[in-house]
């Protein structure tokens, strides 16, 4: 077994107790874990970062690894053994076409108004696209853009993340991995690029705040 250097000022079993404690956690979490969740409840002197890394490495090998997503940590059905799942993946509803083009562009190109949805798709789409993703909870309201009109701007959330096995936006595949993946074909435009995405819940500098009439069709509050 490798070494994790300092793993904890607790004692020996204070310390196998520690480990079975995020274990646990983990475990019975529905949704991913950060750093901070899980040290509030281990006794004092804990390393949450060396107790991650050990279980990463118990876990490594096994049918569900321990994986970091959208900064925090989950277990997951380790990737070689996805097709045990396929069939509850294909009982899934699918997305149309609209929705999943519409998903693209904000993921890349957030934070985008409705109106630069349609411009990059080259047609426009209905507001049942944009609540279909909201209901999925893969999509959000960020802001208005300071523009006239003040137009509701969008992005994606870390139920995307998690959905897709993210850590960061920032790991969505770039042009070289979607040529490499069939997605796009050797006749791409000359100076064609893919943006690169960035996301973040603070608002741009020509952001300004929802409105409270935007939060409550939302089904948020001011302090959410």
């Amino acid at each position: 077994m490798p070494e994790f250097g300092n793993l904890t000022s607790l004692a020996p079993e204070e310390r196998r107790m520690a480990l079975r404690m995020v274990e646990a956690m983990l475990f019975a979490s529905a949704q991913p874990l950060g750093a901070r969740e899980i040290a509030a409840r281990l006794p004092e002197g804990s390393d949450v970062e060396a107790l991650i890394r050990e279980l990463e490495h118990v876990y490594s090998g096994r049918g569900v690894n321990l994986v970091q997503v959208a900064g925090k940590y989950m277990f997951r059905t380790a990737s070689d053994l996805a097709f045990l799942l396929q069939r509850d993946v294909g009982d899934q509803k699918k997305l149309s076409r609209a929705a999943l083009e519409t998903l693209a562009i904000i993921a890349y190109h957030q934070p985008v108004t409705r109106a630069e949805i349609e411009e990059i798709r080259g047609v426009s789409i209905s507001k049942g696209t944009l609540d279909v993703l909201m209901e999925a909870g893969w999509i959000k309201m960020r802001g208005r853009r300071r523009t006239p009109g003040r137009p509701v701007t969008y992005g994606t959330t870390e139920t995307f993340l998690v959905h897709f096995g993210l850590e960061a936006i920032g790991d969505l595949p770039g042009l070289d991995e979607l040529k490499g993946a069939g997605l796009l074909d050797g006749r791409i435009p000359p100076g064609f690029s893919v943006p690169e995405p960035r996301d973040g819940d603070a608002l741009r500098d020509d952001e300004d705040p929802l409105d409270p009439d935007d939060l409550l069709a939302a089904g948020l509050s001011e302090h959410d």
